[in-house]
């Protein structure tokens, strides 16, 4: 039994992850102690709420021009710290400041690669990370396990990798065959390439499962999300790549299995609800106690597996490439998706594009060995990346 709080910074606090922690929070306020909370700016009024319902210390907002509104939204909301007011942090680094501060638990909750830093300073202060920004460690993969204290200091929240790390607990790291990531297949399973050069963004964004934010849900429409897990899954359980299988499970009930060398497979099955991955990278390796909703098994139900359609979705295999490609091949894979989307939900380009791109940004890109890799070369590799795939969606 946990003799006292651990203590939490949440990066991310107003996006989707964020507030469902705050809520598996609100339920165990014997467990948690919430010290910090970070947001991008869009709703400072949420962030400020958070802040005075929680009590917490300091707050950081990564759009400095919000710092002015923030500081009227803490003084309206009464939030006041642990009784001499609350630290306002402003800009970029702000979510790096807030996460090196050695909190026992920092849920890194951004959305994109800007989470990378955030990442590496939790580690670096010897803090659990409880990773929901899975693009820091698909762009700095090398630097990222270079950066680990300890073997569980960081406990994925995505709830694919989650689910994995739970069934790795049946066997040792020798026994495993192979790795087993379930996608939904996204609003898309089922059609053909041909049918999605004209989808709009509006039918992209209606996920028939999970409700995410933007960014995320277009990358199940394409199955990036899978080919980013993948990479993420051989990053941080030390699996090759090609022992990693994708499969389409439209119930999204099993959220992911191991296959062990004696023909055993254990898979890890709820509802879909991410506040029980949340819970698990809070309170590893406890389990809190009530989290959510389990299976029904007085009820008939039934739940599919099918092979992944790779013709029609070939973002998993160009993860693959990428892995087996150089160590900052992963971050321009990233960096030109990131770019692909926002020019899709802008209305720039068609569906089929992003991938596309995706597919000439890694072709063309020179990469650095996992041996000689730094900070710098992943940022580099980024910043050229971006700097190519907008060239290459101006031509779309």
């Amino acid at each position: 039994m946990q003799a006292t709080p651990r203590t939490v910074a949440i990066l991310g606090s107003t996006g989707s992850i964020g507030t469902q922690a705050l809520d598996v929070v609100r339920r165990h306020p014997d467990r948690f102690r919430v010290e910090s909370l970070t947001a991008g700016g869009a709703d400072v009024g949420l962030l400020a709420r958070q802040a005075a319902e929680l009590g917490v210390t300091t707050v950081g907002v990564a759009d400095p021009a919000r710092a002015g509104a923030l500081r009227d939204a803490l003084a309206d909301a009464g939030a006041r710290g642990s009784g001499g007011g609350v630290e306002v942090l402003a800009g970029p680094d702000a979510a790096v400041e807030l996460a090196g501060r050695g909190a026992d638990v920092v849920l890194n909750g951004i959305t994109g690669s800007v989470g990378l830093r955030p990442t590496l300073a939790a580690l670096a202060a010897g803090s659990t990370l409880a990773l929901a920004n899975k693009e820091s460690l698909v762009v700095g993969g090398a630097l990222v396990k270079a950066a680990m204290r300890r073997p569980d200091q960081i406990v994925p929240v995505d709830s694919e990798h989650s689910a994995i790390a739970q069934a790795l607990r049946a066997g040792t790291h020798g026994e495993v065959r192979r790795l087993i990531l379930t996608a939904s297949g996204g609003p898309f399973r089922g059609r053909v390439r041909d049918q999605l050069r004209d989808v709009a963004p509006e039918q992209a964004l209606a996920h028939p499962t999970w409700t995410m934010g933007p960014v995320v849900t277009i990358n199940s429409a394409t199955l990036m999300n899978k080919g980013l897990e993948l990479i993420e899954a051989h990053l941080l359980f030390d699996v090759p790549a090609d022992d990693i299988t994708v499969v389409v499970h439209p119930q999204s009930m099993v959220h992911s299995m191991v296959e062990f060398v004696d023909g055993s497979t254990i898979a890890q099955a709820s509802p879909p609800d991410m506040r029980l991955p949340i819970a698990l990278g809070l309170s590893w390796p406890d389990r809190l106690d009530p989290v959510a909703t389990p299976c029904d098994w007085g009820r008939a139900t039934a739940w599919t597996f099918e092979p992944l359609d790779e013709v029609t979705f070939p973002a998993v295999g160009l993860a693959r490439a990428a892995v087996a490609a150089g160590a900052t091949h992963p971050a321009a894979y990233n960096a030109a998706n990131e770019q692909g989307v926002a020019a899709f939900l802008a209305g720039r380009i068609g569906f089929l594009d992003i991938v596309a791109t995706v597919e000439q940004v890694l072709g063309e890109h020179q990469g650095v060995s996992a041996a000689a890799v730094t900070l710098d070369d992943v940022e580099n590799a980024e910043h050229w990346a971006r700097r190519r795939a907008d060239e290459l969606l101006a031509r779309a």
